[in-house]
């Protein structure tokens, strides 16, 4: 809570924009599936659970379809289409700044300079050159706190599940991400112990990397190869569209000057790939045109946490829609 309070009403407009638009991404990519004659739920899986969710949720609801809907070679799909919406969120984001940046004229109120963050220090911004504050008991403690969130989470599970609510259909990872929120929130209102964030992010970007890794090598690619002109049909549009909607909407709404151009460019990232790709996309702007605080402190609230939720809430309600 105390990182809502930090990012002010700008964090709840980002968010209503981004909720939008994964209303969005699972029409276009449910209408697309359909056209192109695959399964209806096979277009969420080139939508939001993949482009807005990430590799691990791809690979947590693709074991969902599998076993509730018997679809097949789910978890490729679901990888190949996080992978290629990785990559892509990485290389539209700065074109579409830059072009915000250019044609409204915009400015960061910091200027642009390469010294700003020696002549304003406060800055909550992208620091190349930032020192690694992250030891070894903070490991430790961090390790500590998701092992409790892992085996929480399979007890919590078989809690709500004894409940035989049918229609509520909720990845492991979720729980997990639940009782991490509880805890969290719990230490800082205590002020028992705080949770080092950066350490925790680092730890995320480890485990996700070998996750990947042990991923990507028992993937069977060659079984979707009949699928991969749908797909990457339904890919190249979902691509389009979210260029279009980060330059014509997300920019307005957040405001229409830099910040906004910057957060654009971070939206762009999320909306397809994870929120690192964002923090590149937007420390790749700032770099050059100067810094924006308010930028790197919403973007990485949004993408990092609430937009899972949403986007859970958003899948359920898509799949009885379908269904």
């Amino acid at each position: 809570y105390t990182q809502l309070i930090k990012g002010g009403a700008k964090v709840f407009i980002f968010l209503a924009v981004a909720s939008a638009y994964i209303l969005i991404q699972n029409a276009v990519g449910v209408s697309l599936a359909t056209a192109l004659g695959l399964d209806p739920l096979m277009g969420l899986i080139a939508g939001s659970i993949t482009l807005s969710g990430g590799h691990g949720t791809g690979a947590a609801w693709s074991q969902t379809f599998q076993d509730m809907y018997g679809l097949h070679n789910v978890l490729e799909v679901a990888m190949a289409s996080a992978t290629f919406g990785l990559v892509i969120g990485g290389i539209i984001g700065s074109p579409v700044a830059q072009r915000l940046i250019d044609k409204n004229n915009l400015e960061s109120e910091y200027g642009r300079t390469n010294q700003s963050h020696q002549r304003f220090p406060e800055l909550v911004t992208y620091n190349e050159h930032e020192e690694d504050r992250v030891t070894a008991k903070k490991v430790v403690e961090s390790l500590s706190i998701i092992l409790l969130c892992v085996t929480g989470a399979g007890y919590l599970e078989n809690w709500v599940s004894s409940f035989g609510i049918k229609w509520l259909m909720i990845p492991d990872f979720v729980y997990a991400l639940f009782i991490g929120v509880v805890i969290t929130n719990i230490m800082e209102v205590t002020k028992v112990r705080k949770v080092d964030l950066e350490t925790v992010d680092i730890l995320g970007t480890v485990s996700l990397s070998l996750f990947l890794a042990m991923a990507l090598m028992s993937l069977k690619l060659w079984n979707i190869f009949d699928l991969a002109i749908p797909f990457l049909i339904i890919l190249a549009v979902q691509s389009v569209i979210l260029a279009v909607f980060a330059y014509y909407v997300t920019f307005r709404v957040m405001g229409s000057n830099y910040d906004a151009a910057v957060i654009s460019s971070g939206h762009c990232g999320f909306g397809l790939g994870a929120t690192p790709t964002a923090v590149m996309n937007m420390g790749s702007i700032v770099n050059r045109f100067g810094p924006s605080p308010q930028a790197f402190m919403v973007v990485p609230i949004v993408g990092a946490f609430f937009i899972d939720i949403v986007n859970l809430v958003i899948l359920q309600g898509c799949i009885a829609f379908i269904k």
